[in-house]
C-alpha cells in the first residue's frame, strides 16, 4: 500500500525536507511580519499600539480556540488513516473537519464581534479599541477553513501547501494593512465623520491595520479554495475501511479541544501582560520617565504598547519559525508511534528538539546583546518607546529559548495520543506568568512582565520534557545540547566585541549590526562544527 503522488508539489516529504519548507515559509512570513509591524508602529505610536493590540489580545484566544488545535488534530487523524493505508478515511477526515469546524469559526467570530465594545471597555477603559476587534473578528472564521486544510496536507507530510499559504498570508497583511492604516492617517479628519463614537484618530488608523490581517486570512483560504478546483487526487488504493462521521468529529475534537484550550492559554500571557501592565502601572506607577507628547493618564497605554508593540514582537520572531518543527514531526512521530519504533521515534524526536535548540539558542544570545543596536535600527523613530524594551527584551530571551523547544514537544505529546498535557501544563505556566507580573511590575515596572514571562516558559519546557520522556519511552541525549550554548555564547560574546569595536570607529548603526550578526554567526558555525560531534551523531539518521 503507498500514496500516489503526481508532481513535486503535492510529494510526501520527510521530516527535515517538511520541516525546512515550514521554517523558510515561517521566517519569510515573519520578515513580511516585521515589514508590517514595524512601519506600523512607526504610524501609530505607543497609545496607537496599545488599540492595535488590545484587538489582537482578544482574538489571539479565540483564534487558538477555533484555529490551533484544528490543524494538529486534522494532521494526526490524517497521519493516522495514512499510516494504516485508510487513504479514503483520510478524504472522510478532510471533509468532516470542514463542516464541524467552519461552523465553529462562525460562532467564535460572532463572540469576537459582539465582545468587541465591552471587551475595549473592560480591558482599555473606553470604546476606542472596539472598532479594530471588531474588524478582526472576520479572521477566525477564514482562519478555521484554512486550519484544516492545511492540516490535512501536513498529516500526509506535505508542507508546500502550508508555506505557499503562509507567505500569502504575509504579503497580503503587508499589502493590505500598511496600505488602510496609511490611507487613514492621511484622510482621518475626513474618516472621523463615519464614527462619531470614536475621539482618537489614532484607533481607527488601528483598525484599519488590523483589517489587514482579516484580508490576509481570507487571502490563505482563497488559496485551498483555488487548490482544490485545479488540484490533484493524490491519494488512491489502500484500504477501503472508513469510519463514520460522527467517530471521526468525536476524535477531531477530542484533539482539537485540549491543544485549543493550550494554545489559549499560551495567549493568555499577552490578556495578563495586557491588564497587569496597563493596571499595575495606573496604580503604582511606571518608574520611566514621562516622555514628551504623553500625558501621564496615557504613560499606562504607552508603556503596555512599547512592549507589546516592540519587545513581544521581536520576541515572537523566533518561536514562530521553529513552530514549524513541531508541524513537521508530528506526522512522523505519529507514524512512529502507530507502529510502535521506538528507534524512528526516539531519532526523530531527538532531531526536531535539537534542531529548535540549534535555532534559538544564538538568536537569543544574540538578540540579547544586540538589544539597543536591533531596535534602534527596526524603530528608528521610536526611541522613547524603545528605550522602555531594551532590558525588558533581555529579559525575555531565555523564555524564547524555552518557548522554541517547547513548541515541539507539545506537538510530540499530541502524536503519541497525550493532547491534553500541553493543555495542563500551560494552565501551570499561566499561573506562574500572572503571579509573577502581579509581584514584579510594580517593583521592577514592565520589565518584570518580561522576566515572569521567561520564568513561565523555563517551567514550561522542563515539566512538557519530562512528561514526553516519560508516556513515550524514549531517552534523550543531553549532553548533545551543552555545545549548542557554549557555541550560542561564543557567537554572542563575538557579536558584543565586534560591536564595541564598530561603534568606536564610526560606523553606521546598519553597519554595526551587519558586521556583528556575521562575525556571530561565523564564529557559532566554526564551534558548532569543531564541537558538534554528538549533535551530529544525534542528529544523523534525520539528516541522511
Amino acid at each position: 500500500m503507498t500514496v500516489i503522488v503526481k508532481g513535486d508539489f503535492l510529494k510526501k516529504q520527510n521530516f527535515l525536507k517538511g520541516s525546512l519548507i515550514l521554517m523558510l515559509s515561517a521566517a519569510a512570513a515573519k520578515a513580511l511580519g516585521a515589514l508590517f509591524k514595524i512601519p506600523l508602529t512607526n504610524l501609530l505610536g505607543g497609545v496607537g499600539m496599545s488599540y492595535f493590540s488590545c484587538a489582537y489580545s482578544l482574538f489571539m484566544p479565540v483564534y487558538a480556540l477555533t484555529v490551533t488545535g484544528l490543524s494538529s488534530a486534522v494532521a494526526r487523524m490524517t497521519a493516522q488513516s495514512i499510516a494504516l493505508g485508510m487513504y479514503k478515511n483520510a478524504k472522510k477526515v478532510r471533509s468532516t473537519a470542514l463542516i464541524l469546524f467552519s461552523a465553529v469559526g462562525l460562532v467564535g467570530s460572532a463572540v469576537t464581534f459582539l465582545l468587541s465594545k465591552s471587551f475595549s471597555v473592560y480591558s482599555a477603559g473606553s470604546t476606542e479599541a472596539s472598532l479594530a476587534v471588531a474588524m478582526i473578528s472576520p479572521s477566525v472564521f477564514f482562519g478555521c477553513i484554512m486550519s484544516v486544510e492545511r492540516g490535512y496536507y501536513e498529516g500526509m507530510s506535505n508542507m508546500y501547501p502550508t508555506a505557499v499559504s503562509q507567505v500569502i498570508e504575509g504579503v497580503v497583511k503587508v499589502t493590505a494593512g500598511l496600505f488602510l492604516c496609511g490611507y487613514v492617517t492621511r484622510h482621518s479628519s475626513e474618516i472621523m465623520v463615519y464614527f462619531p463614537e470614536i475621539t482618537d484618530t489614532r484607533a481607527i488608523a488601528a483598525a484599519a491595520g488590523i483589517l489587514g490581517v482579516t484580508l490576509s486570512s481570507v487571502g490563505a483560504t482563497l488559496f485551498f479554495g483555488i487548490m482544490r478546483i485545479f488540484g490533484k487526487n493524490i491519494l488512491s488504493d489502500g484500504e477501503n475501511t472508513v469510519m463514520k462521521r460522527r467517530e471521526i468529529a468525536r476524535e477531531l475534537t477530542i484533539n482539537a479541544v485540549p491543544t485549543g484550550i493550550s494554545a489559549v492559554v499560551t495567549n493568555l500571557t499577552a490578556l495578563i501582560d495586557m491588564w497587569t501592565v496597563i493596571g499595575c502601572i495606573s496604580h503604582f506607577g511606571s518608574r520611566i520617565n514621562v516622555p514628551d507628547g504623553i500625558s501621564e493618564k496615557e504613560m499606562p497605554d504607552f508603556v503596555y504598547g512599547s512592549f507589546a508593540g516592540i519587545a513581544l514582537t521581536v520576541f515572537n520572531l523566533v518561536p514562530s519559525v521553529t513552530n514549524m518543527l513541531g508541524k513537521g514531526v508530528l506526522p512522523c512521530v505519529t507514524e512512529a508511534w502507530e507502529s510502535r519504533d521506538i528507534k524512528s521515534l526516539s531519532e526523530n524526536s531527538m532531531q526536531a528538539l535539537l534542531a529548535s535548540a540549534v535555532i534559538a539558542v544564538p538568536s537569543a544570545f544574540g538578540i540579547a546583546v544586540l538589544a539597543p543596536e536591533i531596535l534602534g535600527f527596526l524603530f528608528p523613530k521610536q526611541t522613547d518607546e524603545t528605550a522602555i524594551c531594551i532590558n525588558a527584551l533581555r529579559l525575555l530571551m531565555p523564555g524564547m529559548i524555552c518557548l522554541c523547544v517547547s513548541f515541539p514537544l507539545f506537538s510530540m505529546l499530541q502524536a503519541i495520543g497525550k493532547a491534553a498535557l500541553p493543555m495542563k501544563i500551560m494552565i501551570l505556566g499561566t499561573v506562574i506568568k500572572l503571579v509573577g507580573n502581579i509581584i514584579l511590575i510594580p517593583l521592577i515596572s514592565v520589565d518584570g512582565a518580561a522576566l515572569s514571562t521567561s520564568l513561565c516558559y523555563a517551567v514550561i519546557l522542563a515539566v512538557s520534557l519530562k512528561l514526553y520522556i516519560k508516556h513515550s519511552g524514549i531517552s534523550l541525549k543531553i549532553k548533545s545540547f551543552v555545545g549548542i550554548f557554549y557555541a550560542g555564547a561564543m557567537c554572542a560574546g563575538s557579536a558584543y566585541l565586534v560591536s564595541g569595536i564598530t561603534q568606536r570607529l564610526g560606523m553606521s548603526r546598519l553597519g554595526v549590526l551587519v558586521l556583528s550578526v556575521a562575525v556571530g554567526g561565523i564564529i557559532y558555525l566554526t564551534v558548532l562544527a569543531v564541537c558538534g560531534s554528538d549533535i551530529r551523531r544525534s542528529g544523523k539518521p534525520a539528516f541522511e
